[in-house]
């Protein structure tokens, strides 16, 4: 008996992944440790994730005009990271290297197809042509000539295996219709040309592979629904040019009268295979699901909807299966008992306990029919907690669970319930919430809630919203659909919010708030209620000009003065005088880019999805971020005044990763000439008046030492010089 357990998102896919042919990752590889993967996007970036954390611990990506070409691998041997881009640029780097520019770079002769990391044989690197070299050897000489094996044929999949302390490589490929498959033993340097037996009318879409005993298994998914195996001995030692391998059928893809169309396939175990694709019978809607078939009794085991949509990738480590769900990445835990009929036919008892998850998982709440199974495994795991502790602890889990399991139930109840009756419900379930289960309950109600979104698309319940996240309980992991759909809706107050809010928004998420709001106009905002007490101290809203408000300067700090002082050419050039600098945008988008720089983020992870931004809304970003510099530096304490305001560290911070993410743009610019001259002499001003001001550092020392008499009855006037 096999089974899909419990399901959560590991990451969300940008802008080139989603549903679709062409969607989706470029790969996905095991990292250097366990519960470690790496991703590769269709563009700049690959990203190392630790799985059950589903926290990102690496980001590295190619700069503009260049894309990956070869999915990231990691060189076992080394704990180093290898990959391609532009089809012949190799690079290598290792966890603590940030910037690939800097790295090892080797510049290819042929155009690279695959590379395949082996535990303990090194990566091996399959060129397009069919040539095959190991790494070592490869980079003893890069520019060394590849051969042309295949001519005029096209690779269409790949994989290497370790067999007997011996690397074996095994690759497919098409020529006008016919399928063939190589096989190459690396140490023997020997190489083996099959032709894949014609089924009639239909055609391989997927290959999967597994070898033991010096025999390779070729699983190949075809497009007549049916599942085919190929067997290749090792030890085969004629040189015949060609031989044609038959197939003989593993598994119809069909059941009751319904008919699997897969796009890929992965090998569980012996016995059990997955299968993505869509699910239809006659008459009915197709509906895209992931499935386990038992190919010893071919039955199909299990299967899960994905409403979303899928790209058709799918990959299995770890007793994992990763799979593109929407745009997202899910990872679901399956498990596999010892085939028998009595399994596969659903009829074998079981007599253990029902395990309980072994890691927290948020996710779990994705979808409503899900809502009662995450109850029911609180209540396992609350009754087991129960039987090792007091009568009295054991009363109090059990008074609990009725109520537990009672939310589940009642968010399935009003799953088609009007507007009305299921908002003001939701309202009692949260309000008559215990504090130990408030936030376990709001992220079942934000589940339901996203699910109407998505069922109803002119359905959007933002005061709703606005409530549950002012209750201060709800997070961005307890439900990632919350900020996704709010983007979706353009919905920019909930977003200022939530920005202000979530304490663990991914830095992803937060670019696309940022790329919205300095997209969205100026006059759309003006129609929009939002927060605006961290600008309205220092911006005037009064005025549609965007004039700034003339303030009192503290202890007679001027800019435009103070670079008076040290350049008289500066204060020609330059206005940065309160009266007369304005600023960029409005109060409104003001309020939300603030909102932007109060979020917590990772530089790291930060900088490659801030390459991206537009170059105009990059220079409009820059300006807004030299004004906010400017009017702190008008204050002695380098303050801005109002609530939610940026402290001039964010202000900074941003402002380099910016520049680190724009600088060839922005020098490139003509508008943004100006506006980097007029940056470079402000911090030049700057750094000159604080230098001066450590000059008298010691003498401000001693005023401190200075020990006065305190008598209120003599008026005294003391006079200090500074020397």
């Amino acid at each position: 008996m096999a089974a899909l357990c419990e399901s959560f998102t590991l990451c969300g896919l940008g802008p080139s992944g989603g549903v679709g042919l062409g969607g989706g990752l470029l790969a996905l590889e095991p990292g250097p440790d366990r519960d470690h993967v790496l991703l590769t996007d269709r563009g700049r970036t690959a990203t190392l994730f630790k799985v059950s954390d589903q926290k990102p611990l690496g980001c590295w990506s190619v700069k503009h005009g260049q894309i990956i070409t070869c999915p990231v691998v990691c060189n076992f041997e080394t704990h180093e990271y290898v990959a391609v881009h532009d089809d012949k640029v190799l690079r290598i780097w290792k966890n603590k290297d940030i910037n690939l520019d800097k790295v090892f770079k080797a510049t290819l002769s042929a155009d690279v197809y695959r590379i395949h990391s082996l535990p303990n044989g090194g990566p091996v690197v399959l060129f397009r042509g069919g040539g095959v070299r190991t790494l070592d050897v490869l980079l003893e000489a890069p520019q060394q000539e590849i051969e042309n094996v295949i001519s005029d044929e096209v690779i269409k999949w790949s994989e290497a295996f370790m067999e007997r302390h011996q690397p074996v490589l095994i690759f497919t490929t098409e020529k006008d219709g016919d399928f063939f498959v190589y096989v190459q033993k690396l140490k023997m340097n020997s190489l083996h040309k099959y032709k894949l037996e014609q089924q009639e009318l239909s055609k391989p879409l997927s290959f999967t592979a597994y070898v033991k005993n010096q025999i390779i298994t070729l699983l190949c998914l075809y497009s007549n629904d049916s599942v085919y195996r190929v067997l290749i001995p090792l030890q085969k030692n004629t040189e015949e040019e060609e031989q044609i391998l038959s197939t003989s059928l593993v598994l119809n893809l069909s059941v009751s009268g319904r008919v699997l169309k897969g796009t890929s396939f992965v090998v569980l175990d012996k016995d059990h295979i997955a299968v993505l694709g869509s699910l239809a019978a006659s008459g009915e809607e197709s509906k895209e699901c992931l499935t386990i078939w038992n190919t010893k009794f071919q039955t199909l085991q299990t299967s899960k909807e994905l409403p979303l949509g899928t790209s058709g990738q799918m990959w299995c480590y770890e007793e994992k299966i990763f799979y593109t769900h929407g745009k997202v990445l899910t990872v679901i835990m399956y498990k596999c008992e010892t085939s028998s009929l009595a399994a596969a036919v659903g009829k074998l008892k079981n007599s253990q306990a029902p395990d309980t998850s072994s890691f927290l998982n948020w996710n779990t709440l994705e979808d409503e029919e899900l809502v009662v199974s995450f109850q029911s495994q609180e209540s396992v795991a609350l009754k087991s907690e129960s039987q090792m502790t007091l009568r009295s602890k054991k009363n109090t889990v059990e008074k609990v669970q009725p109520d537990t399991l009672s939310v589940g139930q009642l968010l399935l109840n009003l799953k088609d319930a009007t507007t009305s009756v299921f908002e003001n419900e939701v309202r009692q379930l949260i309000s008559k919430a215990q504090t130990p289960d408030l936030q376990a309950i709001i992220g079942c109600v934000v589940t339901a809630i996203m699910n109407r979104c998505k069922a109803h698309p002119k359905y959007y319940p933002q005061h709703l919203l606005l409530e549950i996240v002012e209750t201060g309980d709800l997070s961005y992991s307890l439900c990632p659909d919350f900020m996704a759909v709010a983007l979706e809706k353009k919905d920019v107050y909930l977003l200022q919010v939530c920005l202000q809010r979530f304490p663990d928004i991914p830095e992803e998420i937060t670019y696309a708030c940022l790329k919205l709001f300095l997209s969205i106009s100026e006059a759309y905002l003006q129609e929009v209620d939002m927060n605006l007490e961290s600008v309205i101290c220092y911006i005037d809203i009064e005025f549609k000009n965007k004039e700034v408000k003339s303030e009192i300067v503290e202890n007679g700090f001027n800019a435009e003065l103070e670079q008076g002082v040290w350049d008289t050419k500066v204060k020609k050039k330059a206005h940065l005088t309160a009266d007369s600098e304005f600023c960029p945008v409005g109060p409104q988008k003001a309020a939300l880019l603030n909102a932007v720089l109060h979020s917590a983020c990772t530089e790291t992870f930060l900088l490659p999805h801030l390459k991206n931004l537009p170059a105009q809304q990059a220079v409009l970003f820059l300006r807004y971020l030299y004004y906010l510099y400017v009017k702190c530096s008008e204050k002695i304490n380098t303050t801005l005044p109002g609530t939610h305001s940026p402290t001039i560290s964010q202000i900074m911070d941003w402002m380099c990763l910016l520049l680190d993410a724009h600088f060839t743009v922005m020098v490139m610019l003509p508008e943004a000439k100006e506006l980097l001259s007029s940056l470079h002499k402000f911090v030049r001003a700057q750094v000159r008046f604080y230098s001066e001001l450590n000059k008298i550092e010691g003498s401000l020392q001693e005023l401190q030492k200075l020990k006065h008499q305190k008598d209120s009855q003599i008026y005294s006037i003391e006079v200090l010089e500074l020397i």
